[in-house]
């Protein structure tokens, strides 16, 4: 289990942990963490079933073949290729598990229809005429070889597993009966409740079911606002008016969902000094964008994340989250993305030093009060180092006793920097 975490009202938890509130300042009417991992469910042809794999950039473009089926370049993997353009790495999860190809000398390691492309091929050794060269195809690739004297000297390989059989030289057999199955709201939500061991800054949903979209929604809310971790999701046509989850306007010529690779992905990697506003499309898929100039404002309205024509290149409009109604707890801050990265970086990095420094380690007293206090106080330098805040002030930041000998609290103010979007500029003519 883990240690507690999300926002409060009363100070009434039993579970040791950090609990942290954000609210808009009201109008008169340690080391921050690194960004850059996703977490995406999708349908494959080939893969692990019902596990989330762990997958960097390096690993990606490296053992494609062995972890999807297919080459880097393949254009099966374009939506993984525009997902790891802007991320180090990501949690994946294959939803679909159907059955695995065989033959009567090797099974498929993995369900799906790329294993229908695998083949077995048993010829003799030059060198000794005992011993039999076993050698696995995909497709026209050789993917592994071996040379042995009989069936049980054979080791699975990253494709198929061997069975114990009479070798017997063969020209090529191929494997059969691979499918892909299908994907049901059931294993969303089974993904979904296996992430929650890790730690990521966005989720993508590719999905336009609003049964499965709905799921991420209140994945995301609980997550946030019960359990302190974190994130945002990344759906497709979903007005949640929620500032964890982003609203993707566009569609893709290939694909409705299309876009939400790249879209999770420069969500996740986006530092929490920057901004995605204006960042040009650089993926491979062909966002519509088709949009009139009041569309693109009823769009920034409506809490929609919009890439929009300019000139020649296409280009993401307003670096906004869903989040449309505001409260007095929630103002017009909230819309942007940038603020979410930072109060999310926020809570994060303090929960972290508290779980790891303080529980059940530090008296709750002036000294130990002051220690946290300056712990948090490094944290905020760093942020205003890197220009994610400014006006920091020491007095910015004050730790008490709760309501309870084994309780603290910690008020802050803090002044988040957002990237110029807006120029307004007046020439006088003399």
């Amino acid at each position: 289990m883990s240690l507690g975490g999300g926002t409060f009202t009363v100070q009434n938890k039993k579970i040791p942990g950090a609990y942290i509130n954000f609210a808009s300042q009201k109008a008169a009417s340690a080391v921050a963490g690194d960004r850059g991992i996703a977490a995406l469910a999708l349908e494959l042809d080939w893969g692990k079933d019902s596990q989330i794999i762990a997958v960097t950039g390096e690993e990606f473009a490296k053992n494609s073949l062995a972890l999807f089926g297919y080459e880097y370049s393949d254009p099966k993997l374009k939506g993984l290729r525009d997902l790891f353009k802007n991320i180090k790495k990501a949690y994946l999860y294959k939803l679909n598990e159907g059955e695995k190809a065989t033959n009567d000398i090797a099974t498929a390691l993995y369900s799906g229809t790329r294993g229908n492309d695998l083949k077995i091929i048993i010829q003799k050794n030059v060198d000794d005429n005992n011993k039999y060269e076993v050698i696995t195809m995909l497709g026209t690739k050789e993917v592994d070889k071996q040379i042995v004297k009989t069936a049980s000297e054979l080791v699975a390989n990253e494709f198929v597993s061997f069975k114990a059989t009479t070798l017997t030289v063969t020209a090529g057999t191929a494997l059969a009966g691979g499918t892909n199955g299908t994907v049901s709201s059931t294993a969303h939500q089974d993904f979904l409740n296996k992430l929650e061991s890790y730690s990521f800054n966005a989720v993508g949903c590719l999905s336009k079911d609003t049964s499965i979209t709905g799921l991420y929604v209140q994945y995301a809310k609980r997550l946030r606002d019960k359990l302190g971790i974190k994130f945002q999701a990344v759906l497709y046509n979903t007005s949640a008016d929620y500032e964890g989850v982003i609203n993707v306007k566009n569609a893709a010529d290939e694909s409705d969902i299309g876009m939400i690779y790249w879209v999770t992905g420069v969500i996740a990697g986006c530092e929490i000094n920057k901004s995605n506003t204006n960042k040009t499309y650089d993926g491979e898929y062909t966002p519509k964008t088709e949009y009139t100039q009041a569309q693109l404002e009823t769009a920034i309205d409506s809490g929609e994340f919009v890439l929009h024509q300019v000139g020649d290149q296409v280009r993401v409009l307003v670096d906004i989250n869903s989040l449309v109604n505001t409260t007095d707890e929630k103002g017009e801050e909230f819309k942007s993305n940038q603020t979410i990265r930072v109060l999310d970086q926020i809570a994060t990095d303090v929960a972290s030093v508290f779980n790891s420094k303080y529980i059940g380690k530090i008296a709750n007293n002036e000294s130990g009060r002051t220690s946290l206090w300056n712990d948090i106080a490094t944290l905020f330098k760093s942020y205003q180092q890197i220009q994610a805040i400014e006006n920091f002030k020491d007095t910015d930041i004050a730790v008490a006793i709760g309501n309870d000998k084994k309780s603290v609290t910690i008020d802050a103010a803090v002044q988040i920097v957002n990237a110029m979007e807006k120029l307004y500029m007046t020439v006088v003519v003399e």
